[in-house]
């Protein structure tokens, strides 16, 4: 079956979802190490997160288990029927929302959220549109905010610009979705910004292969963890580097 009007339909209808069911790494160290299982702000309230371009949910489900309560934004009506799914087998589906919905058009009100994912968002619309939108995602932070960002760059195979477009590696299926490549060190310099205030934890560009959607394929990502300017969490890197020992 396919729907028209779902052009993300059928890789997350299948039995094997498209991206699979593992958490991105970066965030699943930052919730082991950061957040455990307390996510209570200093008036006992329980944090909010979205996640934006959810997919069928693996980001969600990560941090409905950490304790947030999550929005799941995509376009997918599909993919947020799977998160859904996916939370009640979890048995967090009382933690977890959904919207159909263009990321451009989500209200993000300035320090409410203390946890923002926008994973492969910013690359899906024009340069202009995804610009304000990342200073609305970075406004969006609370104190002790955390935000996940991940963006196809001109490395991967299906840009039409240098070095990705002289690439001979086999292409992403959903390659017609990404209309937007980043240039090496742009997302770096959108966080570097002094109007971003943010502090940096992790940023990585590179290339990756993917075997979890269509056939195997390559492509070019940048990966941003941030927090708000400002705030020291406890965390030691991804993969931890030198963690301190537990008593035995």
């Amino acid at each position: 079956m396919h729907d028209t009007a779902d052009p993300f339909f059928e890789p997350y209808d299948r039995d094997e979802i498209a991206y699979g069911d593992v958490p991105s790494a970066p965030i699943a160290a930052y919730l082991r190490q950061v957040i455990g299982r307390r996510v209570l702000d200093q008036q006992q309230n329980i944090s909010h997160a979205i996640d934006l371009g959810a997919g069928a949910g693996r980001d969600t489900i990560a941090l409905a288990k950490a304790g947030f309560l999550v929005k799941a934004v995509d376009l997918s009506q599909r993919g947020l029927d799977r998160i859904m799914q996916r939370a009640r087998n979890a048995g967090v589906d009382q933690r977890v929302t959904t919207q159909v919905a263009d990321v451009r058009q989500v209200d993000v009100p300035p320090g409410s959220h203390a946890a923002i994912v926008a994973t492969t968002v910013l690359d899906h619309i024009p340069a202009e549109d995804a610009k304000a939108l990342w200073q609305k995602l970075a406004d969006g932070l609370r104190p002790d905010g955390m935000l996940y960002v991940e963006v196809h760059t001109t490395e991967d195979p299906g840009s039409d610009q240098e070095p990705g477009c002289d690439s001979n590696d086999p292409v992403s299926e959903t390659a017609d979705a990404v209309i937007n490549y980043f240039r090496p060190n742009q997302l770096a310099r959108w966080a570097t910004d002094p109007e971003a205030r943010l502090r940096i934890l992790k940023y990585e560009e590179r290339l990756e292969w993917d075997y979890t959607h269509g056939p195997e394929h390559l492509h070019g990502k940048a990966i941003l963890l941030a927090v708000r300017a400002g705030f020291h969490p406890p965390y030691y890197g991804q993969p931890a580097a030198f963690p301190q020992r537990t008593s035995q």
